[in-house]
């Protein structure tokens, strides 16, 4: 097949419809021909995100929680045992038989403190670990999901950019279409009609174009407005969609692996368990210890003793402790539940992404060939072999399919980077955080 001279005026008609492309005449390359050099092209630059989600009020609230939770460790660490002192006076009056009563000033005093029995103490500084831990994920999680927003607002901002720039060079072409009707019609060889069909035309793209350019201030101010600081710099080329190496069960266990999602659901169990344990143990009542101290008769008896408080415990420890067990098998219930919903919905992402890359390979290459047909098209009209219908018909029909594969490549490439970002493969942010110590299963 004969290669097409970069000059040739189906190469021009191509190259005004779509003026992002790059033009290459190299063999076995197609005239569209993009080379990213960035292993994450058409994205904002990671440390820039990193910036800009740091400043997010909604991380941050979320993230002032992790002091709370450190806190209510220290609480549980320390306990709710403290010293407790008691004091009293009394006035004792003695009555004899004979003679006048006597009258005695008298005091006492208790100090005492209630002591956790062993193993409780480790189980309440677990309670705690796990509690800044859960604190800790929750906040990358919810860093996470303004991750995924920010991708959201990014790609539309990204589609309504280049939904703008196919509209101008429409524009533009239709513009110079009119310009030679005109010239045509003063001299005579076009009809009013055609003069008319093309001014209609240019309007209508002018409105399409006006109708994009909102959209896409819109989506800009959006951007400004939900992530302050972000450098919105016109993308001059759009990446073609990686293939996606790996298969389906590789993307599904690698997302699942980092979900925040899960991790909060087995945090929950972790928690859960620990707080069985907890309640099992307070079946058995932690002692009080105690000192008493006594004066009476005006310091003629002086008493010194000890003492020890041992509650009896009753059926609203054991309900305790069935409820506890309880909710440690619901957080299981939930748990499975969250694994699943996380596994369909990495499942379904991968499946989106692939149909969306090969529906923009299928878009691209209509894209093509009906681009092909409006140059030849125009190249018949202006040989006076065709008429301006036709010749609006083929230009409408190819630059419909140039948005669409525009968008469509856009769209993949979206999916792409929302499967990467799920597996943490980019904008990975998270801080390490110590795992919790593990519980075996309850009996």
């Amino acid at each position: 097949m004969k290669r097409l001279s970069p000059f040739h005026p189906l190469v021009l008609t191509l190259a005004l419809a779509m003026p992002d492309a790059r033009l290459t005449a190299g063999p076995g390359q197609g005239i569209l021909a993009v080379h990213p050099a960035d292993p994450a092209p058409n994205l904002p630059p990671a440390a820039v995100v990193e910036q800009v989600l740091r400043t997010n009020p909604g991380i941050k609230a979320v993230d002032s929680q992790i002091p709370v939770a450190k806190a209510n460790r220290s609480q549980l660490e320390a306990g709710d045992y403290e010293w407790t002192l008691l004091l009293g006076g009394q006035q004792r009056r003695v009555s004899p038989d004979i003679g006048p009563s006597d009258r005695f000033q008298e005091w006492n005093g208790d100090l005492q403190r209630q002591v956790r029995l062993p193993g409780k103490a480790e189980l309440d500084t677990q309670l705690g670990d796990l509690g800044v831990h859960q604190a800790e994920t929750r906040r990358d999680d919810t860093e996470h999901e303004a991750q995924r927003n920010l991708l959201k607002c990014w790609f539309t901002w990204l589609k309504e950019g280049a939904a703008v720039n196919q509209w101008e060079a429409e524009v533009a072409l239709l513009k110079k279409h009119a310009k030679a009707v005109a010239r045509r019609h003063e001299l005579g060889d076009a009809a009013q009609l055609e003069r008319v069909q093309g001014d209609a035309a240019l309007a209508r793209a002018e409105a399409q174009l006006a109708q994009a350019q909102g959209r896409r201030d819109t989506a800009a101010e959006d951007l400004r407005r939900r992530y302050p600081g972000l450098p919105l710099e016109e993308q001059k080329t759009i990446a073609n969609p990686p293939p996606l190496a790996e298969d389906q069960d590789e993307w599904v266990r690698a997302i699942v692996q980092r979900s925040h999602e899960v991790g909060l659901a087995q945090g929950d169990i972790h928690e859960s368990r620990v707080k069985v344990e907890r309640a099992r143990s307070d079946r058995y009542p932690d002692p009080t210890f105690g000192l008493h101290m006594a004066s009476e008769r005006d310091g003629e008896e002086n008493i010194i003793g000890a003492y020890v408080i041992v509650n009896l415990p009753g059926g609203g420890r054991r309900a305790k402790a069935d409820a506890a067990l309880a909710e440690a098998l619901s957080a299981n219930e939930r748990e499975a539940a969250t694994l699943q919903k996380v596994t369909a919905e990495a499942a379904s992402l991968y499946q989106a992404a692939r149909a969306a890359r090969l529906s923009w390979q299928s878009a691209s290459q209509a894209a093509t060939r009906l681009g092909q047909a409006a140059g030849m098209t125009a190249r018949a009209y202006q040989l006076g072999e065709g008429n301006l219908t036709d010749l609006l018909t083929a230009r409408r029909g190819a630059n419909d399919a140039q948005l669409s594969a525009r968008l469509s490549q856009l769209e993949a490439l979206e999916y792409s980077y929302r499967l990467r970002l799920d597996a943490h493969r980019i904008w990975d942010f998270d801080r390490d955080h110590p795992q919790p110590k593990n519980h075996d299963p309850i009996p």
